[in-house]
């Protein structure tokens, strides 16, 4: 990669039909805890829940100017209702191998906003992001077995299920096994363009 910040050229907040997707604030540490801080959350992030202390941590780190060039670097957007300030979830992409431009996909939302498509709809708007502004060849996404939900997300976006890992991670005393998914740029085209979407 060359010496530009991708994310320099993108225009935020992007917006979908519903959605507005922007940086996270410092006002925002609240709202975050209000899903990070569930168990139910929590138990496919293989990790504890989050206090709010660890979620003004995760804000501080991740509201500053994000740079998208090295392994590790990620842009990770708080999503709202188009017309309401509210944080409903997160949607974020990880530059995973900078050389080989493989990026990962996540997303979370508060459980009170499931089934409504939002998910979808977010990470629709992202993984056009990633592809159009950001360079990436290869989207993925890793998520537990049992996360159904995200399982659906992934074929929504017409993501492909390339793996299955058996019980590769240990979520405390339970082994959890893991999908992978994954597309390319032209396994997603019809993708619509959403606002915001690069300058």
């Amino acid at each position: 990669m060359d010496h530009t910040n991708p994310i320099d050229l993108i225009t935020l907040p992007v917006t979908t039909e519903r959605l507005r997707l922007r940086l996270f604030t410092a006002d925002d540490v609240d709202a975050m805890h209000a899903y990070q801080g569930l168990e139910s959350v929590a138990r496919y992030l293989y990790r504890p829940p989050h206090t709010r202390e660890r979620c003004a941590e995760v804000i501080d780190k991740i509201s500053g100017p994000p740079r998208w060039a090295e392994n590790g670097d990620e842009l990770v957007l708080a999503v709202t209702h188009a017309d309401e300030p509210g944080v409903i979830g997160e949607v974020g992409v990880k530059l995973a191998a900078a050389r080989a431009r493989q990026v990962e996909i996540g997303w979370v939302f508060h459980p009170a906003y499931e089934g409504r498509g939002y998910a979808t709809e977010a990470a629709r708007a992202l993984a056009a992001l990633a592809f159009d502004a950001l360079g990436a060849h290869r989207l993925y996404a890793r998520l537990d077995v049992e996360n159904t939900a995200s399982a659906k997300v992934c074929e929504r976006l017409g993501m492909r299920r390339e793996a299955h890992l058996v019980e590769n991670d240990l979520d405390g005393d339970r082994w959890g096994s893991e999908y992978v998914y994954a597309a390319l740029a032209h396994d997603l085209e019809r993708l619509p363009s959403t606002s915001g979407s690069a300058r």
